[in-house]
């Protein structure tokens, strides 16, 4: 009997949460639907709220529900929260249009840190295909060690230039997971931001920088984010910036 009510509670359980999960999804599904449906009727600002509280609350999006986002923001002239949604959209989805979208909103603004380049695109597939390529340099370490075993099995001389090429490989595989990084980068969110030589407020000014502008940031100290502006390093208050999605970083869609 004990066992009995053991597995009657389990499964009672799993159908509970399983129509739990079922329930919150089309209550999701209806809310994106009728968000579209505000939408189309160019009811822009319902659709927002209903948008932003699917991202923001439930952590749930679609694609073009990240680019409606955008256009709204950019027409209520939001660059900053607009830019947030294309980088989030381009995190997800990397595409060429996105980053001159982005470039061509930063020229009309005058904003500093939209330059496109193919480089920028390049690292984006390449974070893209992070995972599959340290698969492959683990599959490839496991059948170089392999190879060395059953060498040494056969008691033949393993050269000391293989175990050099074998270390320096395991070296490489542990940089990549452990230290490779494309960067993290950030939207300035307050109008006359200062931005200082050092990381203190008595510091020299490099210069008042306005809301939107995106910067590389390449370090951090205390209440300041170490960043590049303009070909220079220089400081930044962290409660100024907005850090932007890392591409394909984890998030979740439905």
């Amino acid at each position: 009997m004990p066992n009995f009510s053991r597995k009657f509670c389990s499964v009672f359980c799993a159908a509970w949460l399983g129509l739990s999960q079922l329930v919150m999804g089309q209550s999701t599904t209806a809310q994106l639907t009728q968000a579209d449906s505000l939408y189309a009727k160019h009811q822009y600002t319902q659709a927002y709220t209903i948008y932003e509280q699917l991202l923001t609350q439930q952590k749930v999006y679609t694609p073009q529900m990240l680019l409606k986002m955008a256009y709204i923001q950019e027409g209520l002239q939001n660059y900053t929260q607009s830019m947030y949604y294309l980088q989030l959209f381009y995190s997800k989805q990397p595409s060429r249009s996105i980053l001159r979208k982005m470039e061509e909103v930063g020229l009309q603004q005058h904003l500093q840190g939209y330059a496109y380049t193919d480089l920028d695109f390049f690292k984006t597939q390449f974070h893209k295909y992070y995972d599959n390529i340290l698969e492959l340099l683990l599959i490839g370490a496991v059948i170089f060690l392999t190879l060395l075993v059953l060498r040494w099995l056969k008691k033949k001389t393993i050269p000391k230039q293989t175990q050099g090429t074998f270390l320096v490989y395991l070296a490489v595989i542990f940089f990549y997971a452990n230290f490779l990084t494309l960067g993290q980068q950030g939207l300035i969110l307050n109008p006359n931001v200062p931005i200082m030589t050092a990381p203190s407020a008595g510091a020299g000014l490099v210069t008042t920088a306005g809301v939107g502008h995106r910067v590389n940031i390449v370090g951090e100290q205390d209440i300041w984010y170490r960043i590049e502006w303009k070909d220079q390093t220089a400081y930044i208050r962290k409660y100024n910036l907005l850090l932007l999605p890392q591409p394909l970083s984890v998030q979740k869609l439905f």
